[in-house]
């Protein structure tokens, strides 16, 4: 890319702005030259992100809301409202609100599950939804695709099964999920949907990613070294990259394949169709040894994949 800023004149909402993540995309966003509507909870930290914007030359408003109440349909409209207020238009979504109730599955509460679900799903879709409408309705009378970018904050604790949070999994797969049906739904207005799936030690995953590193050393899990794939995600050049989920940390970007079939099993029967005898000769064919009880498969339970890690890496995923 040239030395001109990518993003001069463009617009970004920025939720959970306030710290972390949200916080350093933010500052990443300005110095490309966006202008930004930073969203969180009321707080003195988002007033002290949006001065630090300001007073490095550039331009940020704070439109305080949590866009994860189910009761705060109106935060997501508030966002846009916002944006065209301050600055006439939106270009960008950056969506990063987010919060842990982490438990095992037996014994977490209905509120700690529907907390997660809510801020997080909730949340992405509260403000994608009234962004692309706005953007449908920008195409309309423009006649063609109009500038709009969305980049999601999904986790790898969705691909892994991260013991401990299947509240914080299924929302992060929710997100990715909401990613892709996005980018497909509304490329024809010029919307280009991703998602990232980032480790970063930040104050809600600071019980997970253990201290950082000597005073002077490079700390791999910065929020800042995740910035610059959003910036990027963000900008002109990505206007091919559509639909997309990025596991991100440190020096490293990886591309995410979607799921696909990795062996397909015929009936083995005398119609073609299952039984549970041809199931059971089938599968225990392709899982040599599989237990024939619930008892025997408790007691030899795989240990599931893991995604190969860093020693400075964390011990769950973010």
């Amino acid at each position: 890319m040239d030395g001109a800023l990518p993003l001069a004149g463009r617009v970004a909402v920025v939720t959970g702005a306030a710290n972390g993540l949200g916080r350093a995309e933010s500052l990443a966003l300005a110095r490309a030259g966006a202008r930004l509507v930073l969203n969180d909870l009321p707080s003195d930290a988002t007033e002290a992100a949006a001065a630090e914007i300001t007073a490095a030359g550039g331009q940020a408003v704070v439109a305080a809301g949590d866009v994860g109440d189910v009761g705060e349909w109106s935060t997501g409209e508030h966002l846009l409202a916002a944006a065209l207020d301050a600055y006439g238009r939106l270009d960008i979504l950056v969506n990063n609100a987010g919060v842990l109730r982490d438990r095992m599955i037996f014994s977490m509460s209905e509120q700690e599950w529907d907390t997660v679900l809510r801020v997080h799903l909730h949340g992405h879709f509260v403000t994608s939804r009234f962004a692309t409408a706005y953007w449908r309705e920008q195409s309309k009378q423009a006649g063609g695709p109009v500038y709009a970018r969305i980049v999601n904050t999904s986790s790898e604790a969705f691909l892994l099964g991260s013991a401990g949070q299947p509240n914080y999994a299924a929302a992060k797969a929710g997100i990715a999920a909401l990613t892709v049906t996005t980018a497909r739904s509304c490329a024809r207005y010029g919307v280009r949907a991703n998602a990232i799936c980032p480790r970063a030690r930040t104050a809600m995953t600071a019980g997970l990613m253990g201290p950082p590193p000597a005073a002077g050393a490079v700390d791999p899990l910065a929020p800042e070294h995740v910035a610059p794939l959003v910036v990027y995600l963000a900008s002109p050049a990505a206007e091919t990259i559509n639909g997309e989920v990025f596991a991100v940390h440190g020096g490293v970007a990886a591309v995410l394949e979607p799921p696909r079939i990795r062996e397909t099993f015929q009936a083995a029967s005398s119609d073609g169709m299952w039984t549970l005898e041809s199931v059971h000769e089938a599968l225990g064919q392709a899982f040599p040894g599989t237990p024939t009880s619930p008892r025997e498969q408790a007691s030899r339970a795989r240990t599931p994949w893991r995604w190969p890690r860093r020693p400075s890496d964390s011990r769950r995923p973010g």
